[in-house]
């Protein structure tokens, strides 16, 4: 059992700010490293709360929630990040479901049954536009979209930062996890996501300066040790692979969802991704022999 590496009481709506909550849960298990997961909660002005990558359906945590609000929308805010959706789909049958642009075409998602509604990119929908400002941060094979709630000055990511304690991993999975380079308080995207970002980097680096622009009171992410103090600083340091170290005070240049240049490929580095990707695989497979 690992359940000891989330952070309880798991399943449980608890408030971090006005308007926002968090639901920690068991963790799943990838590439042979025990992932805590997270879910975040949104209520919008008009009472309806969001749900940012559902975590597992209960139906006793869906009455938490509807204590709260109601429930009218799921978001799938990367490619991997949709996997529970099907289960709360059925429970709350007119909830619409937001996803990353072309989640819906993949295979697995199609087979899966899970219903997309509508693709998110770099400018909100209409119906939260007055609250939420979005990012959207994309590679070969990868899309993230980072929401920042403004109300309380909250930023919402998936993958771009994971950030394990490393004392609550057993040994193998946190040697594996300092190679991926996401132990706290060190802890970032992980190294195959790092070289596929890379690949696009004027377009990536565009978007994280945009992310630090929002100078949010809170950066909370899907796996491990969210940021709840000195936030920016904490963002800063964890994606200053993109940044760099210095300058990190230079304005931010003006940004265009309409004029970013589209990625240009590096073999070498696609390369290196898959290879680091298949390693990882590989490794965990070993581990669970």
């Amino acid at each position: 059992m690992t359940d000891h590496i989330s952070y309880p009481p798991l399943n449980t709506p608890k408030q971090v700010a006005d308007g926002v909550w968090i639901v920690d849960a068991a963790p799943v298990h990838a590439g042979g490293i025990p992932l805590p997961i997270r879910m975040t909660v949104l209520r919008l002005a008009g009472g309806e709360l969001l749900l940012h990558s559902p975590i597992p359906y209960r139906p006793s945590l869906q009455r938490a929630l509807e204590a709260l609000g109601r429930i009218e929308h799921f978001v799938a805010p990367s490619v991997g990040h949709w996997m529970f959706l099907r289960d709360w789909q059925a429970a709350c049958p007119n909830a619409v479901t937001w996803a990353v642009p072309g989640l819906a075409d993949r295979g697995q998602v199609r087979r899966s049954g899970v219903r997309i509604d509508a693709e998110l990119t770099d400018r909100p929908p209409r119906v939260w536009a007055d609250e939420i400002d979005q990012v959207l941060v994309t590679g070969p094979v990868f899309k993230e979209v980072c929401l920042f709630h403004r109300p309380s000055r909250t930023l919402l990511l998936t993958d771009l930062v994971i950030n394990l304690e490393g004392d609550l991993l057993p040994v193998g999975p946190r040697t594996l996890a300092r190679l991926l380079g996401i132990v706290a308080p060190d802890g970032k995207a992980p190294l195959y996501l790092r070289l596929l970002l890379r690949t696009n980097h004027r377009a990536a680096k565009e978007a994280a300066w945009r992310l630090v622009a929002f100078n949010p009171d809170r950066v909370i992410f899907t796996h491990g040790q969210w940021f709840n103090r000195d936030a920016t600083r904490q963002l800063r340091r964890s994606l200053s692979w993109l940044l760099g170290t210095t300058g990190l005070e230079r304005r931010l240049p003006e940004f265009s969802g309409s004029h970013v240049a589209p990625p240009r490929t590096s073999t070498l580095l696609v390369g290196a991704a898959l290879v680091s990707v298949l390693v990882v695989f590989v490794v965990g497979r070993r581990r669970r022999r």
